[in-house]
C-alpha cells in the first residue's frame, strides 16, 4: 500500500477530490493531511473522510524535522501539494526525492512563482489577454513552480471570462487529471519502495 500525504493550506476541495478518488483503491490511499493553517477548511473535509490531519506553524515547516517526524509516523511514501502555499524545506525534499508533486493553475513556466496562486494567477492570465490557460502538474524542488513538468492540460480563455469563470474551468481540469497523474507517478516512484524514510 502506497501511503500519500496531502499538504493543503485552504479550502481543500482538491484534497477531498484526491481522497475520494483513492478511497476504494487497494494500492494507494491518502493517509494524512498536513496544513499550515489550523482554521483551514481542509481539516473539516479530512475529518469527514476519516483522514487524520495536523497543523504545523511556518517556523516548524522551515525547520522541517517536525513534519518529517509526522510523515515517518504515518509511513508516508509520497507527498502531494494541493493548494499549499509554503515552500517545502530542503530536509523534506531530500527525504522524498522525486516523490513530491504539485499542481499549478496555469501553463508553467508562465504565471508561476512566489505569490502566484489561486485567483492571482487567473487575474494575471486575463490581464495578459491569453487565449488559453490550464493546469501544470510538476515535481517540487527548492524554487516555487520550477520543478520538472509532468503533465499539462489546457482550456480556452474566453474574451468574456471573469476570474471566477476561468477558475471554474481550470478547477474542472484539476479534479479530472490530478488524481490520475498522482496514481501514475506514485506507482512509478514507489513501486519498489522499501520504507527508506523510516531509516533516515
Amino acid at each position: 500500500m502506497i501511503k500519500i500525504a496531502v499538504f493543503a493550506s485552504g479550502n481543500g476541495s482538491n484534497a477531498e477530490n484526491i481522497i475520494r478518488y483513492f478511497k476504494d483503491n487497494e494500492e494507494i490511499r491518502v493517509a494524512l493531511i498536513i496544513s499550515n493553517k489550523a482554521n483551514a477548511y481542509v481539516h473539516t473535509r479530512a475529518k469527514n473522510w476519516g483522514v487524520p490531519s495536523y497543523t504545523f506553524s511556518k517556523d516548524e515547516f522551515e525547520k522541517g524535522d517536525p513534519i518529517l517526524q509526522k510523515l515517518r509516523e504515518y509511513q508516508i511514501d509520497f507527498i502531494v501539494l494541493a493548494g499549499f502555499l509554503l515552500k517545502i524545506p530542503d530536509s523534506i525534499l531530500k527525504a522524498y526525492p522525486q516523490r513530491i508533486i504539485n499542481i499549478h493553475p496555469a501553463l508553467l513556466p508562465k504565471y508561476g512563482g512566489k505569490g502566484m496562486y489561486g485567483d492571482h494567477v487567473h487575474k494575471a492570465v486575463l490581464q495578459a489577454g491569453e487565449k488559453e490557460s490550464g493546469i501544470s502538474i510538476h515535481y517540487v524542488n527548492e524554487r516555487y513552480d520550477e520543478g520538472d513538468i509532468i503533465f499539462q492540460a489546457r482550456c480556452p480563455v474566453l474574451p468574456s471570462d471573469t476570474c471566477e469563470e476561468l477558475a471554474q474551468r481550470v478547477h474542472r481540469l484539476e479534479y479530472e487529471y490530478y488524481p490520475q497523474v498522482i496514481e501514475k507517478i506514485a506507482k512509478q516512484a514507489c513501486g519498489g519502495i522499501d520504507k527508506k524514510n523510516d531509516e533516515q
